[in-house]
């Protein structure tokens, strides 16, 4: 993987935390043309990275670079799973980020990221071509949503399942928030697969499907 966070510390702390755990930090950059720069190396070579883990505001100017970045990354290098670091929500990147792919992306929010492992796990998770989104971050992209119309036919609860879906849980883990079973949760997924017009031929990207449909609805 190949870290881009212009804090050298916070690189250095990301750096050993997942090598410490495993996992192969191949770059660790500090500003947003070293990591298109970087990237663009490795994949000429054949090895790119299976994700990139990358702060929102780097230098120069410590605006949006560094999402900008992802979202030109997402474009030019499909393949590659893109996890974002913020302090905020740039709503219009960050729909532009989950928008038209169902390989694997993730948007954080740094002070809300309160244990290790689930960091790690959603580090990788995104590497496998799944989702790893921070609630408020769902939040704030339905909030500006103005088109309601595709989840017209979804039932209360099966929108709650769908909202931790778009979180990245698994559906064990939803049924441990919504405090019923794994069955329940199966139907309710199967339910909204069925109504969002997801067929089984499109095979495991059903879910990460129905998460960019719900986002961009």
């Amino acid at each position: 993987m190949v870290i881009a966070e212009d804090s050298v510390l916070l690189r250095e702390g990301l750096t050993r935390l997942l090598t410490d755990r495993g996992h192969e930090v191949v770059a660790g950059v500090g500003d947003a043309d070293a990591l298109l720069k970087v990237v663009g190396e490795l994949a000429a070579d054949g090895v790119p990275p299976d994700v990139v883990v990358a702060d929102v505001r780097m230098p120069p100017t410590h605006t949006d670079e560094g999402v900008r970045a992802a979202v030109s990354l997402r474009r030019d290098h499909p393949s590659i799973g893109v996890l974002v670091l913020s302090q905020y929500v740039e709503s219009e990147y960050a729909t532009e980020l989950l928008a038209g792919s169902t390989r694997g992306v993730g948007y954080l929010l740094k002070d809300r990221v309160a244990d290790v492992r689930e960091f790690v796990d959603a580090v990788v998770r995104v590497a496998a071509g799944g989702t790893a989104l921070d609630p408020e971050v769902v939040a704030q992209l339905l909030g500006r949503s103005r088109k309601q119309d595709v989840l017209a036919g979804l039932t209360p609860r099966e929108r709650e399942v769908l909202a931790l879906m778009a979180e990245g849980r698994t559906n064990s883990a939803v049924a441990k928030q919504l405090v019923i079973s794994d069955g329940a949760v199966e139907k309710h997924v199967g339910n909204i697969f069925l109504k969002l017009g997801l067929a089984p031929s499109d095979g495991d990207h059903r879910r990460v499907l129905a998460v960019l449909t719900y986002l961009n609805s």
